[in-house]
């Protein structure tokens, strides 16, 4: 399987989203939110894979709707690419520089969701957009993918490129975690199974 889709409906929100983690392509994002949209493409970018978004919602109340149920189906897809997840690496990290912002990002692909983010940036909005709605992508992505992601902010000041470092490095450190392991023909892990 390379190209998976997930499409979710709810009274608040459509999200049409497609993910092929093994081929960078087309990157086609649209959420009604241009600074997500922004975060999702660096994202893509950086980790190497084909990302195509197509949401809408109730922005007139805020983003959260519509942010964490990208996080919904970005998660899903990438749960159902992996499948049984034997032959990946299974682990990834990445410590991005962005001008006078660093942000570290570790992903283990392991089954079990956990989201740990510390230092998240003190400015309360970019532009439009809430900074709080960033740890709610970021759960909603990994219990629904069933990954530990841990973020630290290790330094910022100015929080959009400290943002868009945490993104980047999300990209970069599933692309290391998500690829396959030429030598492995089961789960990494000592219990045989993730």
């Amino acid at each position: 399987m390379d190209k998976v889709r997930i499409v979710r409906k709810t009274l608040e929100t459509s999200v049409e989203l497609s993910l092929d983690i093994d081929r960078d392509g087309t990157r086609s994002i649209s959420t009604s939110c241009g600074f997500l949209d922004h975060m999702l493409n660096s994202m893509a970018v950086h980790g190497g894979f084909s990302l195509e978004v197509q949401a809408s919602g109730d922005v007139d109340v805020d983003y959260h709707h519509v942010v964490e149920d990208v996080g919904i189906c970005f998660g899903d897809a990438l749960s159902e690419r992996l499948g049984n997840r034997e032959g990946i690496f299974r682990y990834g990290s990445a410590i991005i520089p962005m001008d006078e912002s660093l942000c570290l990002v570790a992903v283990d692909i392991s089954g079990r969701p956990y989201l740990a983010v510390s230092g998240l940036p003190p400015e309360k909005r970019i532009g439009a957009f809430d900074v709080d709605l960033i740890p709610e992508f970021l759960r909603a992505f990994a219990n629904h993918s069933a990954v530990t992601l841990h973020v630290s902010f290790l330094n910022f000041g100015n929080a959009h490129h400290a943002v868009e470092a945490l993104f980047k490095g999300l990209g970069l450190s599933l692309s290391q975690a998500a690829r396959r392991d030429p030598g492995a023909t089961v789960a990494k892990s000592a219990k045989g199974r993730l």
